[in-house]
């Protein structure tokens, strides 16, 4: 999870707000103690945790709670409220507004720039932009090809020269050609740190080729230190946001984004995970409400959104309000599920699952009986997709052999399908009703252009 630990000691903080019997002084600094040893361990600058727990503290003094709520729920909020506003506030997003939108990335060594500039391009292809790539690294040993590489693993055209040492010549060579794309991706030359020769380079081809975004990417593991460089890199370059890389399982997260949010220069995106889909955009609010435990049903609308097809949705909600659905329709659930990410991460986006505090140990158990299901049904005949009921204990041996597993798990996967239809039949009758009225709250809380 990204920061995690942090997100644990903030949880533990507000547990003890809810075992309170009243709000008092001493609670209020128990309180405040508590999130500032959790911000610094998390590596944030330590005046700017002074600053934030000062500003909660006089707030939870001074102001009182509307009728609507109590105390103790009043001081969650304005917790929740001054760590939003400390991480930005607003979600900063890129606008695209003409074609070809130029988005050119900057960055030291080490920051995860080609990795970054890969899961860009999918995010935006995914949404239905002609992507290009091109690589104007032309100082680091083997980086053009790298690109391409990464480019070929997600089916996205990348433009390179090899040998060319100016990277402005290479741009000039492929930008007819580029202008035929929807959405550019520029990677840039980095160093061990934004020297003189760096920044010379980086403004000739800001003067040329005029991006739409600048976005700085900067590794989360460098803790404080993302303050410096990206105030460098703005005065330089005049980035016009940042691209934080390895937001998952480091300590110093908290220190990279506390530390851009202080800057001109808002975080647009953060890494979190190795693969092509994990990058996020950053949105303050949700960010918080994860850390917190309350989710962030806009991230999980927008996963559930690419994970299934809007048709095959609606199908397979229809099916499972009519208790018809069948292992084919298991199947595409599974896939979909798999397109989204781990449980761990389902789940503390989920409003209310990020506090169950569920073992990791039970995820991993549970991903694991999912892979072996997802076997299983691929050993298994169309009839035997179409119509479960017809298996029999020598089917149940056949497909066993035939995916891998025992007897057992195919059994297992029997029983939990059984129990999932008739918990659908027993459901049957309000559930349609039901069904309707949760989509239209949660489409009352989509993104806007999102459909469900």
């Amino acid at each position: 999870m990204v920061l995690e630990k942090l997100s644990e000691s903030l949880k533990n903080t507000l547990s003890k707000i809810a075992r309170s019997m009243f709000v008092d002084e001493k609670l209020i600094d128990e309180l405040v103690k508590d999130i500032q040893r959790a911000l610094l361990q998390a590596d944030v600058n330590v005046q700017l945790v002074f600053s934030l727990t000062k500003e909660i503290r006089r707030r939870a003094i001074e102001e009182k709670p509307p009728a609507s709520i109590t105390q103790r729920e009043y001081l969650v909020k304005i917790v929740y409220e001054e760590l939003t506003r400390f991480l930005g506030g607003e979600k900063n997003e890129i606008t695209i507004s003409k074609k070809p939108f130029k988005i050119m990335m900057v960055g030291l060594f080490g920051s995860g720039k080609t990795t970054s500039i890969g899961k860009l391009s999918k995010f935006y292809s995914k949404r239905g932009y002609k992507v290009a790539t091109v690589g104007l690294d032309v100082h680091r040993p083997a980086a053009p090809e790298q690109l391409e590489q990464v480019c070929q693993r997600i089916g996205i055209p990348c433009y390179i020269q090899k040998g060319e040492k100016n990277p402005l010549k290479i741009y000039q060579e492929f930008e007819k050609e580029l202008s035929k794309f929807d959405i550019i991706i520029i990677d840039t030359a980095g160093r061990d740190a934004l020297s003189r020769d760096l920044i010379e380079e980086l403004e000739i081809l800001n003067e040329h080729i005029k991006p739409n975004e600048r976005l700085l990417v900067i590794s989360a593991d460098i803790g404080q230190a993302a303050q410096k460089q990206a105030q460098q890199f703005h005065e330089s370059c005049h980035i016009t946001g940042v691209v934080i890389t390895k937001m998952d399982g480091t300590a110093k997260g908290g220190g990279a984004l506390s530390a851009c949010s202080v800057t001109k220069a808002p975080v647009k995106f953060i890494g979190v995970g190795e693969k092509a889909d994990d990058l996020e955009q950053f949105n303050p609010k949700g960010f918080v409400g994860r850390l917190l435990g309350m989710g962030d049903i806009e991230a999980l609308l927008e996963k559930a959104q690419f994970a299934i097809e809007e048709s095959k949705a609606e199908n397979l909600g229809k099916k499972l309000v009519e208790g018809d659905f069948t292992f084919i329709d298991l199947y595409d659930q599974m896939e979909a599920m798999q397109k989204m990410g781990s449980l761990q991460k389902i789940i503390e986006l989920i409003p209310g699952m990020g506090n169950l505090n569920i073992p990791k140990e039970m995820l991993n158990v549970q991903e694991s009986k999912l892979r072996k299901w997802k076997f299983i049904l691929q050993s298994m005949t169309k009839k035997e997709l179409e119509n479960p009921d017809v298996m029999d204990s020598s089917r149940i041996d056949r497909i066993a052999k035939g995916s891998g597993c025992s007897s057992s798990d195919v059994r297992d996967l029997l029983k939990q399908y059984k129990m999932s239809k008739k918990m659908m039949k027993v459901m049957k009758g309000t559930a349609g009703e039901d069904v309707s009225k949760m989509m239209k709250k949660f489409k009352g809380k989509m993104p806007k252009g999102m459909k469900l």
